[in-house]
């Protein structure tokens, strides 16, 4: 059981780092075209992306990690263990309010296609936003693998 445990642990992992990277690089790709039908199409591929793949993950991960730690014997209050899970309600802050902005993004850009408008200063901004959480979500992941890999005593 403990394999198979650590087998979903670990594809949870490698699913919200590569979905993290995947819907980064396809929203960022979409934003020089500047046109709002391109934007609302990937924005909303990105919304379920995020919804099917990344919440999911994101779900189990905590369930999975517990049960590991627990059947290793790892204190879940003390040295790496701590830490992925401070690191983890790290990401949380900055993945939810995400979520809630590539849902904005995405209806901004419908009701601009639609209404046949540029993408107004409200987009622009909250693209911002965005692109700005992204970077210590990304390196935050980035450490909980190394911590999940190395088992660094600290």
């Amino acid at each position: 059981m403990a394999d198979l445990v650590l087998f979903a642990h670990v594809i949870g992992a490698c699913v919200l780092l590569g979905t993290g990277a995947g819907i980064a690089f396809f929203m960022v790709m979409a934003q020089p075209s500047k046109d709002p039908t391109i934007i609302a199409h990937v924005a909303g591929t990105v919304v379920v992306a995020d919804t099917v793949f990344t919440a999911v993950a994101a779900l189990l991960q905590p369930i999975t990690g517990y049960y590991l730690a627990l059947h290793a014997g790892w204190p879940m209050t003390e040295g790496w263990v701590l830490w992925a899970l401070l690191l983890y309600v790290f990401v949380g802050m900055f993945w939810l309010p995400v979520v809630w902005i590539q849902i904005q993004l995405r209806d901004i850009a419908i009701v601009a296609k639609d209404q046949g408008v540029a993408l107004g200063e409200r987009y622009h901004k909250l693209y911002r936003i965005w692109f700005a959480f992204g970077f210590p979500a990304f390196a935050a992941v980035l450490a909980i693998v190394w911590l999940m890999l190395f088992k660094p005593v600290v």
